[in-house]
């Protein structure tokens, strides 16, 4: 009986090799996909593997406290001519000084020399790095007090003669304002010395409202950083570089594109509050990156390895909060 077997194993052995070999590559398949979580819909798993498999890695932080703040209050009655308001909010006496028609180039150069040359601790450390290349330069005498709100007006003086920064692509930003620290002893304690903002300011040639463009934060060991919007789905997101104006139009958003001077547009903010957009309980809490949605709370951010509002994949992410800090402003 062996025998027969044996001989009718061999007549039909190129059948049995085929088949064999299509069972082992479906098994392990299976199990590749099985492991990484590819392709197996998330119902037919269970809690504990969707969670091993979907796990983002978290981004290790270093908190900084940022002792520069600055706004724009009226953004609508800010132009070439009439000039523009800034608001100052600092935790400290800082200084503030608005150059206008700052050269592109020598600004970024500047930021490079304060990596690897010599730090931007004040403004004449900026000039010396910029080698005059701006139109004029207005600074304020009495150092701006901590805590201290109070409006700053800036403009450019009749005889400069300046209605316009020229035809696109610019080689001038038309205002950049230099917050830094007027106390020497508070650049010791603080990690942050300095911050540069690039604003645009509305004149004839782009009559775009005004708003700020980029902000750098400059750092006392020689690095800088861009400091960028968080993408929040909410009533009333906290304002930063890339807050979109009331008014704004899609005609100046597309001359921005144009310019070069447009940044990173959120979505169209479809929900109306700060709760998670999966669970809708939770509070929002976790940071995605790199598309800086923020819309996933503690409990979901455990199910995700592509944002739930752009689709993009996610590389890293960080907490706004810790938990501990979570349950104080719960008692509080």
């Amino acid at each position: 009986m062996a025998a027969v077997f044996l001989v009718t194993l061999y007549e039909y052995s190129p059948l049995f090799y085929i088949a064999l070999v299509s069972v082992c590559f479906l098994v392990t398949s299976a199990l590749v996909l099985g492991w990484f979580g590819l392709g197996v819909p998330v119902i037919l798993r269970n809690s504990e593997e969707t969670e091993s498999s979907t796990r983002v890695l978290k981004k290790r932080m270093r908190q900084v406290k940022n002792p520069f703040g600055l706004e724009i209050p009226n953004p609508a009655a800010a132009s070439v001519t009439r000039g523009v308001t800034l608001t100052p909010d600092c935790l400290e006496d800082c200084v503030l000084t608005c150059y206008w028609g700052c050269n592109v180039q020598k600004l970024h150069e500047a930021l490079q020399k304060h990596v690897y040359c010599f730090r931007i601790k004040t403004p004449q450390a900026l000039e010396d790095a910029l080698y005059n290349e701006y139109l004029y330069k207005q600074q304020h005498l009495q150092s701006i007090k901590k805590n201290d709100k109070a409006e700053k007006y800036c403009q450019l003086p009749e005889d400069a003669q300046v209605v316009d920064f020229g035809p696109v692509p610019r080689a001038r930003y038309p205002l950049v304002a230099l917050l830094t620290l007027a106390d020497e002893e508070d650049r010791e304690i603080y990690d942050i010395i300095a911050m540069v903002a690039v604003i645009h300011i509305p004149d004839e040639s782009y009559r775009l409202s005004c708003r700020i463009l980029y902000q750098y934060l400059l750092l006392a060991q020689g690095q800088y950083h861009d400091l960028k919007q968080l993408f929040m789905s909410a009533n009333s997101p906290a304002p930063s570089s890339g807050t979109t104006f009331p008014g704004e139009s899609s005609a100046d958003r597309g001359l921005l594109e144009k310019a070069g001077l447009a940044g990173e547009e959120p979505e169209l903010q479809e929900e109306n509050s700060r709760d998670c957009v999966v669970c809708q309980n939770g509070p929002v809490n976790w940071v995605l990156l790199p598309c800086r949605h923020t819309c996933l709370c503690d409990g979901c951010i455990k199910y995700f390895q592509q944002c739930p509002m752009c689709r993009q994949f996610v590389q890293e992410s960080f907490p706004l909060c810790s938990k501990r800090e979570q349950d104080e402003d719960e008692s509080t």
